[in-house]
């Protein structure tokens, strides 16, 4: 695996420690909503490079080899590095891992440990006095072995540079709420939109509000010919000051730039994933005519949508 394209640009650079027999859907719901995100993003947000122990091939847990970019030593400095672990953590909890974990801790910012990684951290001393969850699996055994952490039965719990997460669908959670607060809500509802199948019983995680959740719901539903703020209002029986208000409390925008954020990601697939000419993509997205949504296209993503034409689509879960 390589570093992502314009990795230098990055504001936040991740590392992931792979430890043998770790989870593939651990990586996965860690690493791809970022992808997502940068792919998303005026600029790249996240950058990540992959270690293992020694820097020799890791196998996860269903025997993917993963060739790593070096050994977990040779990593300089990272904002965040993910420990993951998941069987054979017991195997693995050896004073080589703990030396190794030590180290590496004063050259991140903040390490989280994704499923049986917390165990390793309290193991080698990382989370002593601190709060903490891992695998539900494990929740008794670690509480029974760890007694200086106070441990939490939670999809994740963080405590100051230290965050645990207790495995694989708490981690795409994590994610969502991570991607919220490092670039913003918008760029975690398009992240959403990725990975969240269209069902109208499922609420967006991203969004904890009711009255919001529905409205991104029903904007998703009527891009072609949006709806006026006073239509949608009545659709969600309540007032447009009221659907105003939570929206910027909680996005931080106006529904009206909600709405055209929707639109505009719409577009841009569209762009990247298909043939369809612009004019119909204008149509398609709600906009009078080409020009209209270049403009809007190019205010947002800093360029004309023909710019992004031929892309391999890199918004694609």
């Amino acid at each position: 695996m390589q570093n992502p394209p314009d990795s230098s640009a990055a504001r936040l650079k991740i590392g992931f420690l792979l430890i043998d027999r770790f989870s593939n859907l651990c990586l996965s719901n860690a690493l791809e909503p970022l992808r997502a995100a940068n792919s998303f993003a005026e600029t790249p947000v996240y950058s990540w490079s992959f270690y293992s122990l020694d820097g020799a091939p890791v196998r996860s847990s269903s025997g993917m080899a993963v060739l790593p970019n070096g050994k977990i030593s040779d990593m300089s400095r990272a904002d965040r590095l993910y420990v993951i672990a998941s069987y054979g953590h017991l195997a693995n909890d050896t004073p080589a891992t703990r030396r190794a974990l030590q180290q590496a801790a004063r050259r991140c910012g903040a390490m989280f440990g994704l499923d049986a990684g917390a165990w390793l951290m309290a193991s080698a001393g990382l989370l002593a006095g601190r709060r903490a969850t891992v695998h539900w699996d494990l929740l008794d055994a670690f509480s029974e072995r760890f007694l200086d952490v106070d441990v939490e039965q939670a999809l994740w719990f963080e405590d100051g540079d230290v965050l645990t997460c207790a495995g694989a669908s708490a981690t795409l959670a994590l994610s969502r709420h991570l991607i919220a607060r490092d670039v913003s809500p918008a760029i975690a509802l398009d992240v959403d939109a990725l990975f969240t199948p269209p069902v109208r019983s499922n609420a967006l995680p991203s969004v904890r509000d009711p009255l919001l959740t529905r409205a991104t719901r029903i904007m998703r539903e009527n891009i072609e010919t949006p709806l006026g703020i006073d239509d949608l209002s009545s659709r969600l029986n309540t007032s447009p000051r009221t659907l105003t208000r939570r929206c910027q409390a909680v996005l931080g925008m106006t529904p009206g730039q909600l709405y055209r954020h929707i639109r505009l990601s719409a577009a841009r697939s569209l762009v990247e994933g298909s043939t369809t000419s612009i004019a119909e993509i204008a149509v398609r997205c709600g906009y009078e005519d080409p020009t209209a949504l270049t403009r809007a296209f190019r205010k947002r993503f800093g360029a004309a949508p023909r710019a992004f034409r031929g892309e391999t689509a890199p918004n694609r879960a």
